[in-house]
């Protein structure tokens, strides 16, 4: 019955998206999840299949909560400068790269309590489980290098200098691993059986790369500039297309089911792009969300959408000079179609 329901989901998302010459998009956000807290702030956040639980960075801390109800599971404390969550498949094992603190702790995802301390590179900041090395990846975004984290002796055993600033990283699956350096405006490319630099690949002009996802049928990749979505051929490093997305966008993700591109805007929406064939982008409807959504999740067995964010003041500033946060609003949106919820 779950793989029925499963299929029929997807099946109704793709129909769904075939219909966007209507100009109509049936995505909407569903349900905030409220977590509070202190006036901190946040960046990533990830879902782990193992237990349908979303991982939330969250200032010094990491905020565990049911995907479903939103209720507070748990929190893992002490992670100063908290970017990223990642989970090695079929263990239970989470790490998370603690910026602040240089370093990325290990923690148990059946008790929440940390267990180890891996020391990195400078601001350790995006972090995955990379598939076909079964290493973690860690960009370090103050040392301009990449962290290669063997989850069997959770300890780093290779650092790769690409060069300036790695912003976050993907991989094909098959070998490499693709990576947004934010200050030179290219991709950097590593061969994850030497792990060695292969290629830097330019972004055709376009500046400050920082969210990048990719689909590994197509061999496309999509990265998130200034105001830009940048598709290029993930075997070539050729520019595919451009496309105009919403300001300060800081996360994509690419859902296959559907085959579409959704980058999440600090503004307070979501650009929307149907991928028509390798080639063949079309641009749809945004969808609205709220100001600071940035970052964002994919559920795959739902295809829903997760954002963090918070209120603002209109009259406080922080010390960065941007609006301050509320304290108690932090929070979480679902982004879903009515109706497909359950997977």
């Amino acid at each position: 019955m779950r793989i029925k329901s499963i299929s029929l989901t997807a099946v109704f998302l793709t129909l769904s998206f075939n219909i966007y010459a209507q100009n109509h998009n049936p995505l909407k956000v569903l349900k905030t999840l409220q977590i509070g807290g202190d006036g901190s702030g946040w960046d990533y956040l990830s879902l782990n299949p193992q237990n349908n639980r979303l991982y939330v960075s969250h200032g010094s801390r990491v905020n565990i909560i049911d995907k479903v109800t939103g209720s507070p599971v748990a929190e893992i404390t002490d992670t100063n400068g908290v970017h990223g969550i990642a989970f090695v498949p079929d263990t239970n094992k989470g790490y998370i790269s603690c910026g602040k603190l240089d370093m990325v702790k290990v923690f148990d995802t059946h008790t929440s309590k940390v267990i180890s301390e891996i020391p990195t590179g400078k601001n350790p900041d995006a972090i995955f489980y990379e598939i076909f090395s079964k290493k973690l990846i860690v960009c370090n975004g103050k040392s301009n290098d990449v962290s290669i984290i063997d989850p069997q002796t959770n300890a780093v055993i290779r650092t790769i200098d690409v060069g300036g600033k790695p912003e976050t990283a993907v991989s094909d699956n098959k070998g490499r691993i693709f990576v947004n350096i934010e200050d030179k405006n290219e991709v950097a490319v590593i061969d994850v059986k030497t792990f060695t630099v292969l290629h830097h690949w330019d972004l055709d002009k376009e500046e400050e790369p920082s969210g990048l996802a990719i689909d590994t049928k197509t061999n496309r990749l999509f990265s998130t500039c200034n105001k830009m979505l940048v598709i290029l051929d993930s075997n070539t490093g050729k520019v595919i297309k451009k496309t105009s997305i919403g300001e300060g966008s800081d996360g994509v993700i690419f859902d296959s089911a559907s085959n579409t591109i959704y980058t999440s805007n600090g503004e307070g929406t979501i650009s929307v792009v149907h991928q028509d064939h390798a080639n063949q982008y079309t641009s749809l409807p945004n969808i609205e969300t709220k100001k600071g959504a940035r970052t964002i999740a994919l559920d795959p067995s739902t295809h829903h959408l997760y954002l963090p964010t918070a209120d603002f003041s209109t009259k406080e500033k922080d010390s960065r000079g941007r609006a301050a946060i509320l304290p108690g609003t932090f929070q979480v949106l679902e982004v879903g179609i009515a109706g497909t919820g359950k997977p």
